[in-house]
């Protein structure tokens, strides 16, 4: 686990080992959320490289017969 700290600016620096395994790439946006008492970044990725990340997802699910 690494450690970062927040500059007087509120900026910090996002571990190499991070961004390497979540491919993050320069100038890339990421959304803020504050969640639970901490602070989640989450990569926003283009719509058109998203299609086909579900592919194989097991789609079934049990349904009550008045929800059919």
């Amino acid at each position: 686990m690494d450690v970062v700290t927040v500059s007087p600016k509120f900026q910090v620096v996002i571990p190499l080992a991070v961004r390497e395994s979540l491919g993050l790439e320069p100038g890339q946006k990421v959304q803020a959320l504050a969640y639970d008492n901490r602070i989640e970044f989450i990569p926003v990725r283009a719509l058109k490289s998203m299609r086909g990340f579900l592919r194989g997802i097991d789609t079934t699910v049990r349904r009550d017969r008045d929800r059919v």
